[in-house]
């Protein structure tokens, strides 16, 4: 741990958050939290998010706990004081605290960094993206019942498109990809790539995936959650997000097997549960719609599936058993789609490749407020990273005026990373109550009848007002 980063002193007062061998965090009374206030509304948001947070340690504290808040810099204003998008100590500091949490970052035009998100993703590992979306009493919505949505959205963060392995069309260097996969890769098929096409490189492995899948099942397991599905379009990619659905349903069952249940074997158990004297033919004919046209092969393959699940699993899983575990189940990815708007409580966390995420967690969001009331994190083995979902909107910067929620939830959920309960419920009571007040931002005032219109930072006083009222409440 260095004195300064980027030329600001460590807070004196403050200690690391420290990372154990068996993946524990320990957290100090006084841990220093790294902050990137963020370009455009950044500013207005950080500064009210910040009371916030500190309000609410205070109220849950009493003066045991305290922030040491330690600022580093990316975005416009590191370029401006250092002529660098990201500085070194900014991605060290994130190293050496182990926890920070940033506003909206402005992405550079031009060459150069394509995302300082993407990139403080992949420097860092932060390979989960972790979104939850529900929804707040009273927040104008465009879907009918949108308290059916409450989920967590973990999304794989390193590979995929995301991974930005992609040549310009018209390069010596997209010519040469080009020329290789049609006259070696694509010879003696039908197939055959444009000359003039711009060429991108989608890599989804078997490491990448059962990681993000073993974040997204031990969370259902600490918070009680009871399905996980696995979103892809392995129908048209096999090799790629159909291998992600394999390998889920591969690391759920190695790792999780006590815990866990497939969707298929839940139905292999369930009619066994309701006819012992039934079959394995007869299960299998059950479970497999239009088994009976089938061929032989895959009838035979279909069975030897049912005698393998119920000798395996049966005893520990079977006579009801299976209604306590975890459903792993999958869904096409615009199926999903299409399902979180007509029967979104039927789903509780996704796991998703990167591109499928990122549209997913949007779709989700404008069912419950949009992007500035949905919270993120980034986390890594050993690092987080929270941080607002939406962009810098540069023409509302310094106006006081735009919502902050997503960085006061983002920090709930860094609150609840570090084992600090108390504060995280207080901001989301804040939230809530301050809502239901009808007490609002201009963004959620305007769609509300008779709310009341507040600036950024009447807005954050008017939910530590509320974290007074549920303290006392309680």
């Amino acid at each position: 741990m260095k004195s300064a980063y980027n030329g600001v002193a460590v807070p004196p007062n403050g200690k690391p958050i420290e990372y154990a061998a068996d993946g524990a965090f320990h957290v100090p009374d006084h841990p220093i939290i790294p902050f990137i206030e963020g370009d455009g509304t950044g500013r207005d948001i950080w500064k009210a998010s910040r009371q916030v947070f500190d309000a609410a340690v205070a109220k849950s504290y009493g003066g045991k706990r305290k922030i040491e808040w330690l600022e580093i810099f990316a975005g416009e204003k590191a370029f401006k004081q250092f002529n660098d998008w990201l500085p070194e100590d900014t991605v060290e500091a994130i190293r050496d605290f182990r926890v920070a949490i940033k506003g909206p970052l402005t992405t550079p035009v031009g060459g150069g960094i394509r995302s300082l998100n993407v990139t403080l993703r992949q420097v860092l590992d932060l390979y989960a993206c972790v979104r939850p979306v529900r929804y707040f009493e009273g927040v104008p919505s465009p879907v009918k019942n949108p308290e059916r949505m409450n989920v967590v959205i973990f999304r794989e963060n390193t590979e995929d498109v995301y991974a930005g392995i992609e040549w310009r069309s018209g390069t010596p260097d997209a010519k040469r990809v080009i020329d290789f996969l049609n006259l070696e890769m694509l010879k003696g098929t039908t197939k055959e790539i444009q000359p003039e096409s711009g060429i991108g490189i989608k890599p989804i492995s078997p490491g990448a995936t059962k990681r993000l899948v073993r974040r997204a099942i031990q969370h259902a397991l600490e918070e009680q959650r009871h399905i996980v599905t696995l979103v892809h379009k392995g129908n048209i990619m096999k090799f790629t997000e159909g291998a992600f659905r394999d390998w889920g349903y591969e690391l759920a069952i190695q790792e999780f097997r006590a815990y866990v249940v497939t969707e298929r074997e839940s139905w292999i158990l369930e009619n066994k549960d309701r006819d012992a004297k039934l079959s394995a033919e007869q299960i299998a004919e059950m479970i497999e719609p239009g088994l009976e046209q089938a061929n032989e092969e895959f009838r035979k393959r279909v069975t030897a599936e049912v005698d393998r699940t119920l000798d395996s699993i049966y005893v520990s899983h079977g006579n009801g058993q299976w209604k306590k575990k975890i459903i792993i189940n999958d869904r096409i990815a615009d199926s999903v789609f299409q399902q979180v708007l007509t029967r979104a409580d039927e789903y509780q966390v996704f796991a998703t490749p990167n591109l499928n995420g990122d549209y997913l967690s949007d779709a989700c969001a404008a069912q419950v407020g949009g992007l500035g009331m949905a919270p993120g994190a980034n986390i890594g083995d050993g690092c987080g990273v929270f941080e607002a979902t939406h962009g810098t909107a540069p023409k509302y910067a310094d106006k006081d005026v735009i919502n902050p929620s997503s960085v006061m939830l983002s920090g709930a959920m860094m609150f609840n990373f570090m084992g600090w309960r108390e504060p995280a419920i207080l901001i989301e009571d804040g939230i809530a109550r301050t809502i239901q007040q009808k007490r609002v931002t201009y963004d959620l005032e305007r769609l509300m009848p008779g709310a009341k219109k507040l600036k950024t930072s009447e807005y954050a006083a008017a939910i530590i007002e509320n974290m007074q009222t549920s303290v006392a409440a309680r």
